[in-house]
């Protein structure tokens, strides 16, 4: 590799998909996130259904502007059916995250629990595949949740799968504030 194009490599902006059943995703994404931040870098951390109140929000607070996360989801519904105001939620989501990638002002994207919008049919596999071809050649964009369909396996440059050995949950143990939420 060329002193140029090892440059050119690592200024390029690349697509990475976290998934699988494990515990870890969104964490992941939110230190990538606070990694870039500490470089100097703008984030944008778009969560795809939640809309609940979790630690981290109050942490990203602390880093803005660096980092800014907004919610395009209302409560938890992944054991029921999606409601007309959570396909809202989703299309408003995929929107303003068109409109961050379109403006250039991040140099990274996290769209957190994604592939769950999209296992939930909040949004279209296509409408998705479509957006990560506008995106500029320097942003980073980040892809988490379980479910994530083969086509967009294929179309990331980076691909790491959560999988769940074990787990304090299957003894009772709920999400802990600090912790699991």
């Amino acid at each position: 590799m060329t002193e140029r194009s090892l440059k050119d490599a690592i200024m390029k902006g690349y697509i990475q998909v976290y998934t699988g059943n494990g515990k870890g995703k969104t964490t992941a994404a939110l230190g990538l996130a606070l990694r870039a931040a500490g470089a100097g870098k703008k984030v944008f951390f778009a969560q795809f259904i939640k809309g609940m109140e979790y630690s981290e929000l109050n942490s990203i607070k602390r880093l803005a502007p660096e980092i800014t996360l907004k919610q395009y989801g209302r409560r938890c519904f992944i054991f029921e059916k999606p409601e007309p105001e959570d396909l809202a939620a989703a299309e408003k989501g995929i929107q303003e995250v068109r409109d961050m990638i379109q403006s250039k002002q991040y140099d990274i994207i996290v769209m957190d629990e994604i592939n769950i919008a999209l296992h939930m049919k909040l949004i279209e596999l296509k409408d998705l595949l479509d957006l990560l071809e506008e995106k500029s050649p320097e942003t980073e964009l980040v892809l988490t949740g379980r479910y994530a369909p083969p086509a967009l396996l294929e179309r990331a440059d980076l691909v790491t799968e959560m999988r769940e050995i074990k787990h304090y949950y299957e003894k009772g143990v709920p999400a802990r504030t600090g912790i699991e939420k």
